[in-house]
Formats: structure tokens, sequence, C-alpha cells
């Protein structure tokens, strides 16, 4: 199985692509997508699709995991990172790839077993966890790998069930 998970973001998309071979798991490649910020919203979002549909194609990841907004207390914020998941899910349904979304919550219990964890947290559990000595300074891409591990521990348990 290969991964794409996406941390979205109007200005800053993570990306992160995680291999799973039973129960190894590791790093294909994660990196920012980042538009220019004096740029319209429709100019950003069709520079995200762009830039994901490329990934796509040269990657060739074989499932998506998108973490859900964190909507808080800004509602245009939110409405923004929910523009830039739909544009990562047209992008997978694109390319004939199923989806998955995750909660914050959900993404930090899986990969550090707390649901409240900080993202420096979340960023040292991903490099540990791919054996990998540091991801970025950007949390973006740790957040993205950090999904794409989430979804990976999920399909695992679901095998696990269904095998019982």
């Amino acid at each position: 199985m290969r991964v794409l998970g996406i941390d979205p973001g109007t200005y800053k998309m993570g990306v992160g692509i995680v291999n799973a071979f039973g129960d190894d798991i590791s790093l294909e490649h994660f990196e920012v997508l980042s538009p220019k910020k004096h740029d319209s919203l429709a100019e950003r979002l069709y520079f995200l699709y762009s830039k994901l549909s490329e990934i796509i194609s040269e990657v060739k990841p074989t499932e998506v995991a998108i973490e859900e907004p964190f909507a808080a207390r800004n509602v245009k914020a939110a409405m923004a990172i929910g523009q830039a998941q739909a544009i990562a899910m047209v992008a997978a349904a694109q390319n004939g790839l199923s989806v998955s979304n995750y909660a914050p919550s959900q993404v930090k219990q899986s990969v550090t077993d707390y649901g409240g964890s900080s993202k420096e947290q979340v960023q040292e559990m991903v490099s540990v966890l791919l054996g990998i000595d540091s991801i970025t300074d950007s949390f973006d891409a740790s957040d993205a790998l950090a999904v794409a591990i989430c979804h990976i521990n999920a399909s695992r348990m679901i095998d696990f069930q269904i095998r019982g």
C-alpha cells in the first residue's frame, strides 16, 4: 500500500507519501505545496490541484488520506481549509483513488497514542516511526505524513478484525 497523506491548507498544503509492506512502513516523499500568497483563492486552489495531480501521476499512490478541517473559532479559515480538502478529493477521484478522511484527534491518537498531542510531539513521533532524523521545520509535512500513517494503522486494524 502506498498512501498519500494530505494536510490541507490554501497557503501551505502538506503532502506525504508512506509505503506499507507487511508490518514495515517507509518514507517515499514529502513536501509542502505553497502557492503565492498574493494570488486569489481560485488561483491558489488551481495551483494546489495541479501540483497534487502531478504528484499522483509521478508517485502513483494507491490510496489517499486527508485530515479534516479543525474549525475552532475561525470560520473563514475552516472554510478555506475545507476548499483545499475538496481540491485534494477531486485530484484523487480524477485518478480513481479512494479517499479516507481523519479528524486531527484521530491522527494524533494513531501516531502518538494521545489525541491531544502537540504538533511537536506528532512531528517527533513521525520521525521515529519512519526511522529518519528529521522531517522538516514545517509541521505541514509532518502532519501529512502522520495522516498517511494513521490511514495505514486504520487499514491494518480493519484487516486484523476481518481475519480475526
